[in-house]
């Protein structure tokens, strides 16, 4: 669309199959070899099939495959961090012949598209972990998925013939076309992107308003797929965003829409990941947090900006916005980051994940200079109705 920034690789890819094609390509699938996917394939086919993980088209090749793990480049040079792959045990890989057609299945056993399989290659574990982890240590929720995978991959392109929208979160669910159009339609050229799993405090607010300073428009984009089970389940996060949003926002200048992805837990290189996502929806920036991405003690802290000089900016199409760690300053009487406040920690608040949970538990309500009251109520709510539950 006019003014807006180009999809990584140039072009929007779309295999969503429509029409006469969709309905022959349901009657052909009943006579072909079936595999289910799990809740992270699904999302990975979805994100594949509407263009936010142009350029590609389908599950990586072997070829493919070890230069991502390796290089974080695609086999034409292109810059791609995370490896995006279709993973079955080998007795399921035996029966399914390269060349023909594999009909990919959910767990209910409905047809979610097509997977014309070009390749199925074994492919070393502990390598993919090292290197794109940097541990190999199952104690890191993505190392630990990924040894419980199949041994096999199979690589081809998909035709999806079936959306998977998760329940719920309809009204949020805005594939990579349809959100530029929105952004063409309000006159947006610059969009800074926002990409959290998180329940938004006030440091989010902060950081995310300074760089809509800057822009002419903020999308916040959470991301609604599978996530580790401690965390915050997605239905909270998103009712947090939406009634930070409404309460907190310009109306004309940020927008709210879920990222249907699932968390790798990858750290810096899935920093770079969901910035080469962002792009492909329209964002011409992308803030980096601190810890974008990361897990336990497994990176540094600024571990996921750093990345970023290792590829030409040029490369990657999307400028990435630096923020250090914010808090609220009681000596500055806002909010603040180590750059803008002279004061030492005694007068900064911030409070542990623990002590969140404690207060909660206890059923009271975060402090406003941690995070705003509508959000606050619904966390309590939510952690009351978890205490219920346990009781």
């Amino acid at each position: 669309m006019h003014g807006l920034i180009a999809p990584h690789g140039g072009e929007l890819v779309d295999r969503v199959l429509e029409g006469e094609e969709r309905d022959a390509a349901e009657e052909q699938a009943a006579d072909l070899p079936q595999v289910a996917l799990n809740a992270r394939a699904i999302s990975d086919l979805e994100l594949i099939a509407t263009g936010a993980f142009s350029p590609l088209e389908g599950f990586m090749n072997r070829e493919t495959y070890l230069r991502v793990v390796k290089d974080m480049r695609l086999s034409d040079g292109l810059p791609w961090s995370l490896p995006i792959t279709l993973a079955v045990d080998a007795a399921e890989a035996e029966r399914l012949k390269p060349g023909h057609d594999v009909a990919l299945l959910n767990p209910h056993g409905d047809l979610l598209a097509v997977l014309h399989l070009e390749e199925a290659y074994p492919y070393d574990k502990q390598e993919e972990a090292r290197l794109v982890y940097r541990t190999e240590e199952d104690t890191h929720p993505g190392v630990l998925y990924l040894y419980q995978r199949g041994d096999v991959l199979l690589a081809g392109p998909v035709s999806l013939v079936r959306r998977s929208i998760l329940k719920g979160f309809e009204p949020y669910s805005v594939e990579p076309r349809a959100l530029r159009r929105q952004f063409a339609d309000r006159g947006w050229r610059t969009i800074v992107a926002f990409q959290t799993r998180n329940p938004i405090h006030r440091a989010h607010e902060y950081i995310q308003k300074c760089a809509l300073e800057l822009m002419d428009g903020l999308l916040v984009h959470p991301l609604v797929g599978r996530t580790k089970l401690d965390d915050v389940p997605n239905w909270v996060r998103l009712e947090c965003y939406r009634v930070l949003l409404e309460n907190y926002y310009p109306k004309e200048r940020a927008l709210l829409t879920a990222f249907p992805g699932a968390m790798r837990y990858a750290g810096p290189r899935e920093a770079i990941f969901h910035a080469l996502v962002r792009k492909n929806y329209g964002c011409t920036h992308f803030i980096v947090g601190r810890d974008h991405a990361g897990v336990g003690s497994y990176y540094g802290t600024y571990d996921a900006q750093h990345i970023f000089g290792e590829f030409d900016r040029d490369d990657l199409g999307i400028t990435p916005l630096f923020f250090e760690h914010t808090f609220y300053c009681e000596a500055c009487g806002a909010m603040a980051s180590p750059k803008t406040c002279p004061h030492d920690e005694s007068s900064r608040i911030a409070l542990s994940g623990t002590r969140v949970r404690e207060i909660l538990a206890d059923g009271s309500l975060l402090p406003e200079e941690v995070t705003r009251p509508e959000v606050a109520r619904v966390l309590r709510e939510w952690a009351q109705e978890q205490k219920n539950q346990v009781s």
